[in-house]
C-alpha cells in the first residue's frame, strides 16, 4: 500500500486548490516519509487567483510563500447513509443549491459519485467543470498518484473534468481509484460557465470552502470508546476530547519507527459528535498500530503521538537509537481483541464471609530463582498458574493482584499510564496478545481450583506520562485551589472519567472474568472537581447498582498512593461496598505491643461492628495484620525505632536481627498471635505474600524495599511451621464456619467475655492486657450438628509479660474441653487438629506471657 506523502511542488502558477498547469506532485524523500508539509497561502492570494490560476502576483512573489488549504475544517457537511449503506455526503452551496458525493467500494475500487442538485438560481445553460485533487494529511501533503494528462505538447494539464447531464436536470462527475490508494481524501471546488458570455465563476460550500470527501475513510460512530470492529468490515475510532482543537489519526505499519506512516487529520465537521473524535477505516489496511496527536491549548504537546485511553491491546514501542524524546511510549494495536475459550470456566462465586485472601505482586511473586521456573514463566501470570498448589496448601480461596495496568516505572504500579490491558512485562513475551492469554489462562486454572481473583485498581489519580493528561487536561483531571502538586488526580465523579471507570470494570468482568477489585485511596472516590467531598458520589453509587459489576466483590481501600497513608472516612456503601479495615490492624497491633483498650480489641474480634453495622455485617469487614506497604509481618516483631513509630511495631526486646533465644521465642509467639487473631476474628483474613515465611524488608516500610518471594525459605524451619499454622487455621474458619464465618454478627446469647478469674473483663483499665471469651455454638442455626464440627469454643489472649492462670468455664453436660492452640507451647506442639484433652478436674490453665489459646468442647465419645 502507498503510504508516503508527498511534497506540492510550487512553481510559476497554481489553483486556488493548488493545481495548476505546471504543478508537479513529487513523492516526499524517504527521510520525510510521514512528515506532514506544510504550505501556506494567504487569504488574500486566494482572492486574487482567476480561472486560469494564473496569480495576479508575480512568479517571484508566489515562490516566497507556502499554500495551505484548510479544506478540512471548513466543509460543513451532513453525512447521509443510504439503504445500501454507502456512505454519502451532501454540501450546500454558496449559491444555494446542493452538491451530493457517494462513496462505494466495489471490485477492489472506489467509485465516487458528484452530483450537483440544480436550484432555483442555477443556470441550466451553463457548463459545470470540477477542480479536484487528492491529499492524505491536509491539502499540502498530496498523493503521488499518476494523474497528470499529457497534451499534445507533452505538458501536464490541470485535473478539470466536465460535468455529465443526467436525469431530472441533474448533472454528475464519476471518478475511481485503486483500493489500495485509501484512505485519503478529495477536495474539489466548481467552476461554471456560461455559453453565450464564457463568464467563468467559482462554486464552493456555503461557508465558502473547498468540498472535501474522504474516501476510504468514513465518518464512523461515537461509540463506543476506543478501537471497534465493525459488522461492515471496518475499523471505528473513537476519542474523547472537548479541549482539542484539531485531532490526528496517526498509523504506523512499523512500530521500530518514530514516525508514522501515515497521518489522518479528523474533520470537526465530519468526524466530530459532540466531544467524541471519531473516524473508522477498512480492516484489510496494513496498519499494525495507531496513536493520536491531539492540539490541546493546555497541553503544549500537539507533537506527541498519544495511546487511545480505551486501547485493549497495547504494544510498547522500540525507539531508534539518538532518536526523537517525543516518540510514543505504547500504541493501540491495529487489531481485533483476540478470543478465548472460556466454555469450562465457572467463577466460583464464594460468599463474602467464606474468603481467605492472599494478596501478591505479580513479577516478585515468582521472579526470584527459588521459585525454579523457567525464565520465559518466572514473574508472569503463568507464573502463578504453575504455583497455584501454593494457594490451595495455605487454604487460601482468592488471591488479590497489585495493579498489573502499565504504569510509570520511577513511581511503581501505583501510578498507573492506561486502564485497559495488563502491562506487557506480565506475559512471557512482550507480544502483548501473549500476555493477554497467559492471564486468562491463569484466571481459568485458578477458578477450576476454586480460587478467586481480584485486582487491586486506581483511578483517584493517574502517572505523570499518562495520555490522558494530553488529551484532555481540563476534563479528566481535578483542581484543588490551583495546587499543581495533584494535577494528577481524576476527576472520576466527572461524566466522561465515570464512564470510562465502568467501562474497564465492565471490560475485565467480561473479559477477563475477574472476581471483584479493590479500590485503592477510595477516599477520593468521593470528591469533585476542587476536591470537595461529595454527599452522593455518582461513581460510587453507580459501580455499587452497576447490573454487572454489582454481582462482583467491590472493596474501598483508603491507602492513599501519594501521601503514603490512609484516609479513614465514612464511605457511602449502598449495602454493597466492602472495606479493608485499616482499624483491625491498628486496633490488633495496638493490644499486642501491650498498649489500647480491651474494648478496642472485642470490637475487632466480633467484625467491627462501629463500621459494619447499618445493613452490612462482619463479611463485609477485610481484616489485615501486614500488606503490601509498611512492615512486613515478621518486621512489626523485629523493629520498633521512632523511624517506624507509625507502624505500632514492637521488636520485642532488641532492635533488628538478633541472636538472643528470649527475643527470638517472643517474636515467634507474636507472629503466631497476630496470624491467630486474624483468622480467629470475625470478617475476612488478608494475608501479604511472603509473610508466610518470615520475609523481611529490613525494617524499611517503603514499598519499593520488599524483595522477591523466596521460594527456599518455605523449607527453613520458620517456613514450614508458619504455612502449616495458617493451613491448620484456614480450616478450622471452614469448619468452624457456625462461628467463624458469619455474614451477620454474633447474637449477645453466642457471645460470653471473661476476665482471667472468669470476673467481667477491665474494659476501661488501660493496663489490662487479658480477655478471654466463649462462642457459644448454635446448634439450630448451625449447618451441621455439634457432633460433627464440636461444640463452644473458648478464646483468650494475653498480651502481658506475665502469665495468666486461666480460669475455663464449665464445659456443657458431656463434653470435655480440648486444647486445640497455645502459641506459646513449641512446635509442632502449639496447634493440633483434633486437639488435646484437658486433665479430669483442671479447673485453671497456665497462660504464658504474649501469648493465644483455644479451646473446644467435645463430646466424651470423640476422646
Amino acid at each position: 500500500m502507498a503510504t508516503s506523502t508527498v511534497q506540492l511542488a510550487l512553481q510559476s502558477r497554481l489553483l486556488s486548490y493548488g493545481i495548476g498547469e505546471s504543478t508537479k506532485l513529487v513523492p516526499a524523500p524517504t527521510a520525510n516519509r510521514g512528515k506532514r508539509v506544510a504550505c501556506r497561502l494567504s487569504k488574500l492570494e486566494l482572492g486574487e487567483m482567476n480561472f486560469s490560476g494564473r496569480s495576479r502576483k508575480t512568479d517571484q512573489e508566489v515562490s516566497k510563500r507556502t499554500h495551505r488549504l484548510k479544506a478540512l475544517s471548513a466543509s460543513g457537511i451532513s453525512l447521509i447513509q443510504t439503504a445500501k449503506r454507502v456512505p454519502t455526503y451532501l454540501f450546500r452551496t454558496d449559491i444555494g443549491g446542493h452538491v451530493k458525493v457517494l462513496v462505494e467500494k466495489t471490485n477492489g475500487k472506489y467509485i465516487v459519485l458528484v452530483e450537483v442538485l440544480p436550484s432555483e438560481h442555477s443556470d441550466a445553460h451553463a457548463e459545470l467543470v470540477m477542480l479536484w485533487g487528492l491529499f492524505r494529511s491536509d491539502a499540502s501533503c498530496f498523493m503521488p498518484l499518476d494523474l497528470n494528462r499529457r497534451g499534445a505538447d507533452g505538458q501536464s494539464s490541470t485535473l478539470e473534468t466536465p460535468f455529465v447531464q443526467g436525469p431530472s436536470d441533474k448533472v454528475t462527475v464519476e471518478l475511481d481509484f485503486e483500493a489500495s490508494l485509501a484512505p485519503f481524501y478529495i477536495s474539489f471546488y466548481m467552476k461554471s460557465q456560461l455559453v453565450s458570455d464564457m463568464k467563468r465563476s467559482e462554486i464552493r460550500s456555503h461557508r465558502n470552502t473547498n468540498f472535501v470527501v474522504p474516501v476510504g475513510l468514513t465518518s464512523g460512530h461515537p461509540s463506543p470508546l476506543g478501537l471497534s470492529c465493525q459488522p461492515d468490515g471496518t475499523m471505528n475510532f473513537a476519542l474523547f476530547s472537548r479541549s482539542a482543537k484539531s485531532v490526528v489519526l496517526c498509523l504506523y505499519d512499523d512500530i521500530s519507527v518514530e514516525m508514522p506512516s501515515l497521518e489522518i487529520d479528523l474533520d470537526p465537521y465530519v468526524n466530530r459528535s459532540g466531544d467524541i473524535w471519531h473516524a473508522a477505516l477498512d480492516c484489510s489496511l496494513s496498519f499494525k498500530t495507531y496513536g493520536y496527536r491531539c492540539k490541546v491549548a493546555t497541553s503544549g504537546k500537539e507533537e506527541l503521538v498519544l495511546l487511545d485511553p480505551y486501547s485493549k491491546v497495547i504494544r510498547s514501542v522500540i525507539p531508534r537509537q539518538g532518536g526523537s524524546k517525543l516518540h510514543p511510549k505504547y500504541l493501540g494495536e491495529l487489531c481485533k481483541e483476540p478470543g478465548y475459550d472460556w466454555s469450562d470456566d465457572v467463577p466460583p462465586s464464594l460468599p463474602m464471609e467464606k474468603l481467605i485472601v492472599y494478596r501478591l505482586n505479580v513479577t516478585e511473586f515468582t521472579k526470584d530463582g527459588s521459585s525454579k521456573l523457567p525464565d520465559d514463566l518466572a514473574g508472569t501470570f503463568s507464573g502463578i498458574t504453575e504455583k497455584w498448589s501454593h494457594f490451595k496448601h495455605l487454604g487460601v480461596n482468592a488471591i488479590l493482584l497489585e495493579p498489573i495496568f502499565p504504569f510509570e516505572e520511577q513511581k511503581g504500579p501505583y501510578f498507573p499510564s492506561h486502564f485497559f490491558s495488563p502491562g506487557n512485562m506480565h506475559g512471557r513475551s512482550s507480544d502483548p496478545l501473549s500476555v493477554i492469554k497467559s492471564m486468562k489462562d491463569m484466571v481459568k486454572k485458578l477458578h477450576a481450583n476454586g480460587i478467586e481473583i481480584f485486582l487491586e485498581v486506581i483511578f483517584t489519580h493517574t502517572a505523570e506520562d499518562a495520555p490522558l493528561m494530553h488529551i484532555d487536561n481540563s476534563c479528566y483531571y481535578s483542581i484543588k485551589g490551583g495546587d499543581m502538586n495533584i494535577q494528577f488526580a481524576l476527576n472520576c465523579n466527572y461524566p466522561i472519567v465515570q464512564q470510562m471507570i465502568l467501562d474497564c470494570l465492565r471490560y475485565w468482568v467480561i473479559e477477563f472474568h475477574i472476581d471483584g477489585f479493590v479500590f485503592v485511596n477510595a477516599s477520593s472516590l468521593l470528591k469533585g472537581f476542587h476536591g470537595e467531598i461529595l454527599s452522593r458520589p455518582q461513581l460510587v453509587e453507580a459501580i455499587a447498582f452497576d447490573p454487572i459489576l454489582s454481582k462482583v466483590k467491590i472493596i474501598a481501600d483508603y491507602w492513599d498512593a501519594l501521601a503514603n497513608d490512609s484516609k479513614e472516612i465514612l464511605f457511602p456503601h449502598w449495602r454493597k461496598w466492602a472495606e479493608i479495615n485499616t482499624r483491625f490492624c491498628d486496633d490488633i497491633r495496638d493490644f499486642l505491643r501491650g498498649k489500647g483498650l480491651l474494648s478496642s480489641l472485642a470490637t475487632r474480634l466480633c467484625g467491627s461492628g462501629d463500621i459494619f453495622s447499618g445493613g452490612r455485617g462482619p463479611a463485609f469487614s477485610f481484616n489485615y495484620i501486614a500488606r503490601n506497604f509498611g512492615l512486613t509481618l515478621v518486621d512489626l516483631v523485629s523493629f520498633s525505632s521512632s523511624e517506624v513509630a507509625s507502624e505500632l511495631s514492637w521488636n520485642c526486646g532488641e532492635e533488628g536481627p538478633t541472636t538472643n533465644n528470649i527475643v527470638l521465642e517472643t517474636r515467634l509467639k507474636q507472629v503466631r498471635n497476630f496470624l491467630f487473631i486474624l483468622f480467629i476474628s470475625l470478617g475476612v483474613p488478608v494475608l501479604n505474600m511472603g509473610d508466610e515465611c518470615g520475609q523481611s524488608s529490613g525494617g524499611s516500610p517503603v514499598h519499593g524495599a520488599r524483595k522477591s518471594f523466596d521460594w527456599s525459605t518455605l523449607k527453613t524451619g520458620f517456613g514450614i511451621q508458619t504455612t502449616q499454622f495458617i493451613s491448620f487455621l484456614t480450616s478450622l474458619r471452614m469448619r468452624r464456619s457456625d462461628l467463624l464465618q458469619k455474614r451477620t454478627f454474633l447474637k449477645e446469647e453466642n457471645i460470653q467475655w471473661h476476665g482471667s478469674d472468669q470476673s467481667p473483663p477491665k474494659w476501661d483499665d488501660p493496663s489490662s492486657r487479658f480477655l478471654a471469651m466463649s462462642l457459644k455454638a448454635d446448634a439450630e442455626g448451625s449447618q451441621t450438628s455439634v457432633s460433627d464440627n464440636g461444640g463452644d469454643l473458648f478464646v483468650a489472649f494475653n498480651s502481658a509479660g506475665e502469665s495468666e492462670s486461666v480460669i475455663l468455664p464449665p464445659p456443657p453436660t458431656d463434653v470435655v474441653w480440648h486444647r486445640l492452640v497455645d502459641t506459646a507451647l513449641p512446635f509442632p506442639g502449639f496447634f493440633a487438629e483434633k486437639g488435646t484433652p484437658v486433665e479430669d478436674g483442671l479447673v485453671a490453665y497456665e497462660m504464658k506471657p504474649h501469648s493465644c489459646l483455644l479451646f473446644e468442647a467435645q463430646k466424651l465419645a470423640e476422646i
